[in-house]
């Protein structure tokens, strides 16, 4: 039997089941489908590198100074 379940892992008690069940990999698969807009297409989403490339390059635009090689 295969069952189904959607947890709101935005909770305490969401992530503390979805953690229980992430311990018993052996019977349990996880899939965290991507998250879809309200265009019914997927969001695009970024590695934590392009989030920080993105974050560097914010704070040089706005200090003027290149912060990576401080």
């Amino acid at each position: 039997m295969i069952v189904t379940a959607h947890i709101d892992t935005s909770t305490a008690k969401g992530r503390k089941i979805v953690q229980e069940l992430e311990r018993n990999k052996n019977i349990v698969e996880i899939e965290n489908p991507m998250p879809i807009g309200e265009d019914g297409l997927p969001e695009k989403t970024y590695s934590v590198e392009e989030s920080f490339d993105k974050l560097w390059d914010k704070m040089e635009d706005h200090y003027g100074v290149e912060l990576r090689k401080l």
